[in-house]
């Protein structure tokens, strides 16, 4: 987790400031640009993109192209397991990038959205508004405490993991989570949405470390919802509450939808 973290702050240093310009200069190409960049394991690219959003910098479409791509803590969690499957990990993240794109102009053509009208907000006055730490820990020490964090995560969900599987049983469990009741999507789209890491984390060792209790159309489900804390951040820098309502629902159903689809095709 140490040198995966290392490498994440490494890329996320280098790459944040990029990433805002190349946005912001290619609109048209916005979810294509935002879905590539979500897929990138960049520890707060979610975030930084509900600040972009807000100030209008990039577009609703591109905005959801990122909150969909966005793997949060699944790939560290992945790349950290015993016996890491690299294929599964790079197809999983392809497919979030690929529905983040398509779902992105989608909502680009459906939701046009007039912005010259709109008052110019600036980036740096929502970022000193919500007292972001705007990279002032250096990466040795931030990339700690993402390990320390994502560690203790990882403890708790293990053992509330192997406390459900105990008490209710593996064999009861397989059938809540196997069978063909359709509120497993649900369930794990809502689970995705709880604005931390926590929910990717106990999704993936889940998946990962008993891989018979829950589907890749299930875990896919949680995944696409998962977008750390760029959720959060979109209801406190963003003022209006019908559009943030309405990303909210589109990435619910898109988590719920996908997460069917996968299972009966697979």
């Amino acid at each position: 987790l140490v040198v995966t973290f290392v490498l994440l702050e490494l890329v996320e240093h280098k790459l944040n400031k990029k990433s805002e310009k190349i946005l912001s200069k290619n609109k048209k190409f916005g979810p294509i640009l935002g879905g590539l960049l979500g897929g990138i394991p960049q520890c707060g690219f979610s975030a930084m993109a509900s600040n972009l959003f807000s100030g209008r910098v990039i577009t609703i479409g591109t905005l959801v192209a990122i909150y969909l791509s966005t793997s949060d803590e699944m790939i560290p969690i992945m790349l950290g397991s015993e016996n890491p499957n690299i294929p599964l990990l790079l197809g999983i993240v392809g497919f979030k990038i690929i529905v983040g794109i398509i779902v992105g102009f989608i909502v680009d053509l459906i939701i046009r959205k007039k912005e010259k009208h709109e008052e110019e907000v600036h980036i740096h006055e929502i970022c000193e508004h919500d007292h972001c730490e705007c990279h002032k820990e250096g990466i040795i020490l931030s990339s700690l405490k993402h390990t320390l964090k994502i560690g203790l995560f990882v403890l708790i969900a293990n053992i509330g993991i192997s406390m459900i599987i105990y008490f209710i049983g593996e064999d009861n469990l397989k059938n809540i989570l196997q069978n063909k009741n359709i509120f497993k999507y649900f369930i794990a789209s809502l689970v995705g949405l709880i604005p931390n890491c926590a929910s990717s984390v106990v999704m993936t060792e889940l998946y990962v470390n008993t891989p018979s209790l829950i589907t890749l159309g299930t875990l896919l489900s949680g995944l696409l919802t998962g977008s750390g804390l760029g959720i959060l951040l979109l209801f406190k820098t963003n003022k209006n509450l019908k559009e943030n309502l309405t990303i909210l629902g589109i990435i619910y159903g898109v988590g719920v939808i996908v997460g069917i689809l996968v299972d009966l095709i697979i």
